[in-house]
């Protein structure tokens, strides 16, 4: 489980696998028809359904080495506040890394989703996981735009994927270094 935070903190957060137990606090991401939209699960129809789907994903990459998003717990009073990890993507037939995030409604907002994915990219890069870092954005979602650029990432640029047009947003690894001298 190459790519995993397990066991990672940050200042509010702390980084674990998604377990089972975890389905119902989760279902709440997927009652929300926008979030769904955007997160290119329209095709589900009931959030039951959409949040099967998102699990069976996750513990498929998680079986499989490719990531997967680590749920994130806050410290300061236990709960599950959302989803943040590295997915090993190909695009356009390249081995990519993505900083991917998912933040339940209540939380939004708060700093949650910027916090984990600095994370996810400072612990990506001093791994040496790989030299660039992307994230893969439907073009409406705004708020995952400011995310990532305040996560030092650039609109690099449109790309098809999963039949829909995207927005690629990227990090190399030499710019990260750059900002944030030893």
């Amino acid at each position: 489980m190459k790519f995993l935070l397990i066991n990672q903190e940050t200042d509010r957060l702390k980084f674990r696998n998604l377990e089972d137990s975890d389905f119902e606090n989760w279902l709440e991401l997927f009652k929300d028809d926008e979030t769904a939209q955007l997160l290119g699960m329209t095709e589900y129809k009931s959030p039951q359904e959409r949040c099967e789907k998102w699990f069976e994903w996750t513990f498929d990459r998680y079986e499989n080495n490719l990531g997967g998003q680590n749920v994130l717990i806050s410290k300061e009073d236990n709960k599950l506040i959302g989803q943040c990890g590295l997915l090993v993507r190909e695009v356009e037939n390249n081995f990519e890394l993505e900083v991917a995030y998912s933040i339940l409604p209540e939380y939004r907002m708060k700093g949650f989703a910027i916090e984990s994915a600095k994370k996810c990219r400072d612990y990506a890069f001093e791994n040496n996981f790989h030299d660039r870092l992307i994230s893969i954005i439907v073009q409406e979602n705004l708020n995952s735009k400011k995310v990532a650029s305040k996560n030092g990432m650039k609109l690099n640029r449109q790309i098809n994927y999963g039949n829909k047009l995207m927005d690629l947003f990227q990090i190399n690894k030499a710019d990260w270094e750059h900002s944030n001298p030893v």
